[in-house]
């Protein structure tokens, strides 16, 4: 069985150069074309973090997992390289018909895990697929977390509050229809955050919740936002918070630009400090997490 059978974490994609970011971002569009103030911008937020870690770091994170459960692991970007389709591609050529998919982004949505398994689907015919959609209630996920976050709370002279945050995603796309049901992704993302603050024992008061990195698409974009929340908080006194992405599973432009570099900044013209715990990144309870996930997959591959 381990000889045909191996997991593929599915993840978003970075470019590995600043000259790729507007390949990258018509990969995201979808050809549609970005005013080039836009892409611009996004090049000067990556310039200022040295270019993302986040192939790096999923790669690392795929390793850790091919140790933890003893078969082959390989990685699959919806918008940069390794592309999914390559990664199928190389798969195949290994001999593989069976796989377990697993989305390294735990809340399910439509603008993330549905555009992954649209892009395995074209990819994988054929092939045996178990796609896992969400697992955002994973206990193991919820350890990881908030062993990062206790270890920041357990410094702090008071208990500041906890701002949980998740990327947002146009209103657009939570939208039931017609044709689908209203996205779950509002509702797990606070439902992960739910589970780590009853790990750290955050009472209902001192945790809050909020959407950070809305697009610049155009368009309204689910909230409230961080930017407001923090505000909110530093009027009730607050001059102190805890930010901690729990919608992110590695370090990306989004955790070293726009929390670490964009909401410090806006965080300091309130006279707030703003504190953040390490990313998951190589966590041992991570990679615990994505093990059970994966050996029940292929459990049920048969």
């Amino acid at each position: 069985m381990a000889d045909n059978t191996a997991i593929l974490l599915l993840a978003h994609g970075t470019p590995d150069a600043l000259d790729e970011i507007p390949a990258y971002l018509s990969n995201i569009t979808g050809g549609r074309p970005m005013p080039a103030s836009v892409v611009e911008e996004i090049r000067h937020r990556y310039s200022l973090i040295g270019i993302s870690p986040l192939t790096r770091r999923t790669l690392e994170q795929g390793r850790l997992l091919s140790e933890k459960i003893g078969l082959s692991v390989y990685i699959g970007m919806r918008n940069w390289k390794p592309y999914i389709a390559d990664a199928v591609g190389r798969m195949r050529e290994d001999g593989v018909t069976r796989l377990v998919a697993i989305c390294l982004a735990p809340q399910n949505s439509r603008t993330s895990v549905g555009l992954y398994r649209r892009a395995l689907d074209a990819a994988a015919g054929g092939m045996q697929v178990e796609f896992i959609e969400g697992w955002a209630d994973h206990p193991l996920l919820a350890d990881a977390f908030a062993q990062r976050l206790r270890a920041v709370l357990d410094l702090q002279p008071s208990a500041p509050p906890v701002l949980f945050t998740a990327h947002s995603v146009p209103v657009r796309t939570l939208e039931a229809s017609a044709e689908a049901a209203a996205d779950p992704y509002a509702d797990e993302a606070r439902r992960t955050a739910a589970l780590v603050a009853e790990r750290v024992g955050l009472a209902g008061d001192r945790w809050y919740f909020a959407f950070q990195s809305q697009g610049m698409s155009g368009g309204p974009w689910i909230g409230p936002t961080v930017e407001d929340t923090l505000t909110t908080l530093r009027r009730r006194g607050f001059t102190t918070v805890v930010i901690d992405p729990i919608g992110f599973l590695c370090d990306h432009v989004e955790i070293l630009y726009d929390i670490d570099i964009a909401f410090r900044e806006f965080a300091a013209t309130l006279q707030m400090e703003l504190l953040r715990p390490a990313s998951l990144n190589d966590s041992s309870l991570l990679t615990a997490a994505l093990a059970d996930i994966a050996q029940k997959g292929v459990a049920r591959l048969g």
